[in-house]
């Protein structure tokens, strides 16, 4: 349940954290090392952390969650940009004491969860008098985050589907994300149509919200430097999805046709039926969706893919199995059957012969 001892929601002014020890002073008084396993890189240029805090908006008396705060580099630049309610789930234990030392400097501001985000229920962490109609204005609430590489894809693609159901984060609107990932990822999830980078997370993101690779941070910037540059990305919900089916059958539909995104199109959306009616029934699709079956996958737009995921929910509707099919389980019960196929048609092995007398 939403905690209280929040700060009055008075107006911020010019708010700044009293002295306190740098961060690459915290890392060392708590010999705090980046975990590679984690995927832990430390941002600890506070001009970065200002910049990046910059994207998500103005968020004077603002509620912001902050994922894997770390350190408390980006903690300490969101309570400087007068976040009235910060929230920050931190899964690694070494980093409480420092965050503690900063909830100190904020009395009232921060509040700090020893927890998994994947597993989080964030719809539980803020009070419900900052929800908004999703048709209006997103709420005053942000989720702000420098993630681990590890996790940003998985936690991504767990938004979006909580976006589709207004669940999560998104039980209080549209509520917006200012997240780092993989600059490749980050292409990938702004990738225009016939981009090279067009991906299932473009199309994914992009069917749900307005996204924007905001910038570029430097790999240099952080500690240790990975072998990659980092991209910092904006998103907001739309008011209505660009695709109004359910998230698993859109999703299905397009992790399908991009899983052979060097071939064209209908090899990946043949792979949505079961072989004994595939090119019957990939042709009815194609067809009614008005796709040409020679585009490669990146070349598909949305409102391509809209049609594609419209016209198969009515083939579900339909033939209702359709949508439980997946073509993986079928190969793999093949592949028993011809492995049973094989050890059946075997020839038994030959039983010893007698030893022969001297």
């Amino acid at each position: 349940m939403y905690l209280n001892g929040m700060a009055a929601s008075g107006k911020l002014a010019s708010f700044r954290l009293p002295p306190l020890p740098t961060v690459s002073e915290l890392i060392k008084l708590y010999n705090l090392r980046a975990e590679k396993q984690l995927s832990q890189n430390f941002l600890l240029d506070l001009r970065l952390t200002d910049k990046l805090v910059r994207q998500a908006g103005n968020l004077n008396n603002a509620h912001v969650c902050e994922v894997g705060p770390g350190p408390g580099g980006l903690t300490r630049s969101i309570l400087n940009a007068g976040a009235t309610d910060l929230l920050v789930v931190e899964k690694d234990s070494r980093f409480i004491p420092g965050l503690k030392l900063l909830s100190e400097a904020a009395p009232g501001r921060l509040r700090i969860v020893h927890g998994d985000i994947l597993t989080y229920r964030m719809d539980r962490g803020f009070p419900g008098s900052i929800s908004r109609p999703w048709e209006e204005d997103p709420p005053n609430l942000h989720i702000i985050g420098n993630l681990p590489f590890s996790v940003s894809t998985p936690l991504i693609i767990s938004w979006l589907e909580n976006i589709a159901k207004r669940t999560g984060p998104f039980a209080y609107g549209r509520t917006r994300l200012t997240l780092t990932f993989q600059k490749e990822v980050a292409e990938r999830l702004t990738a225009s149509t016939k981009s090279k980078q067009r991906s299932r997370l473009s199309i994914m993101a992009q069917y749900l919200c307005t996204v924007h690779h905001r910038f570029t941070i430097p790999g240099r910037a952080f500690v240790p430097k990975p072998e990659v540059d980092v991209g910092v990305v904006h998103f907001t919900p739309l008011v209505q999805p660009l695709i109004q089916q359910p998230f698993k059958l859109v999703e299905k539909v397009v992790r399908n046709i991009f899983q052979f995104r060097r071939k064209r199109c209908h090899r990946g959306i043949g792979m949505l039926f079961p072989e004994a009616c595939r090119d019957a029934l990939t042709e009815e699709l194609m067809c009614k969706a008005d796709v040409e079956p020679t585009l490669r996958p990146t070349e598909l737009s949305i409102p391509h893919f809209k049609a594609l995921a419209d016209v198969y929910a009515h083939m579900c509707s339909r033939e209702p199995l359709l949508l439980g099919y997946n073509f993986r389980e079928e190969l793999r019960l093949k592949h028993l059957a011809k492995r049973r196929g094989m050890q059946t048609n075997m020839p038994q092995a030959m039983p010893p012969s007698p030893e022969q007398p001297n």
